[in-house]
């Protein structure tokens, strides 16, 4: 048993202090130099007191980056990244725990197996694969056949390059797995029992039983597509389909050795953030049950 001392809360609460600062505090530095002016934010030292000057620095960092059509981009690419990759996880985690095949744990564990493999470290395979998608399909007709084709098709530029490459995911089928685990096999077993096949199971039964899954890795989902920056710098060389996280290069103070005017950089920064805080204040909740609910 813990024992409880005045020591012991003092010590944890100032821990808990210390990084709630730490945590805290750069943001509470966009928020103070997005609403300063030029003059005041490159001040030294820093004043933390926040200004007066946010719209007209908001307004200076939207035209600047041309911020209208990236957010638009972004929500578009962050909408189909998370509805892929929720959509997709769960009908891996379906056919992986209520199908009987000899091989679901080695497809689950190859799946799995995947989480030490980030995009970093395959971006120039699946790089490659994207500028031309008939590459596999040409090699292989050609090593059985020796038939050369010349057809090409690639995905640069486009939703889809922005999109299909990140979908699959293996913590979503990880977590929907775990939890389509702790249903009892009564359950199953009831639905056949009563006429209803696999796909009639899974949406009648699984997802609406799946909700605050759902919720939870749309959380978390929508701010990794959101944040990607990697990815459509290599996908996009047309400015019409660059993402808010590339046109955040554009609001950087230019390097002509005039002042740099960190309070627009700081206020278009403040604006990019918005929707993934937005998304996880509302989905909090669930979030929060799905990741530490006690049937996990």
């Amino acid at each position: 048993m813990i024992q409880r001392t005045p020591f012991a809360n003092a010590l944890t609460y100032a821990i808990m202090v210390i990084g709630f600062l730490l945590l805290i505090g750069p943001f509470l530095v966009v928020i103070a130099g997005a609403s300063q002016t030029m003059q005041q934010v490159n001040a030294v030292p820093f004043r933390f007191v926040p200004g007066d000057q946010f719209l007209a620095n908001a307004t200076a960092a939207w035209t600047r980056g041309d911020l209208g059509h990236a957010m638009i981009n972004s929500l578009i690419m962050t909408l189909m990244i998370t509805f892929g990759k929720v959509a997709l996880s769960a009908c891996t985690a379906f056919a992986i725990v209520f199908f009987r095949s000899p091989l679901k744990h080695l497809f689950f564990w190859t799946v799995f197996i995947t989480l030490m493999l980030p995009l970093e470290v395959r971006v120039v395979p699946t790089y490659a694969v994207a500028a031309d998608m008939f590459t596999p399909f040409r090699l292989l007709i050609q090593f059985f056949t020796g038939i050369e084709l010349k057809i090409e098709w690639n995905l640069l530029n486009s939703y889809a390059g922005l999109t299909l490459p990140l979908i699959a995911t293996a913590t979503g089928t990880f977590l929907y797995r775990q939890f389509f685990m702790t249903l009892p096999d009564e359950l199953a077993e009831a639905a056949r029992m009563d006429g209803s096949g696999p796909v009639r199971f899974f949406f009648d039964m699984l997802l609406p039983l799946s909700r605050t899954n759902i919720l939870a890795l749309t959380t978390i989902m929508f701010v990794y597509g959101w944040n990607q920056y990697l990815w459509p710098l290599l996908m996009v060389t047309d400015p019409s389909y660059q993402t808010v996280m590339m046109k955040l290069r554009m609001l950087l103070p230019p390097e002509d050795g005039g002042t740099p005017d960190w309070n627009v950089t700081l206020a278009g920064s403040l604006l990019i953030m918005l929707p993934p805080v937005l998304v996880v204040a509302v989905l909090q909740r669930w979030f929060v049950r799905g990741l530490v609910s006690s049937e996990k």
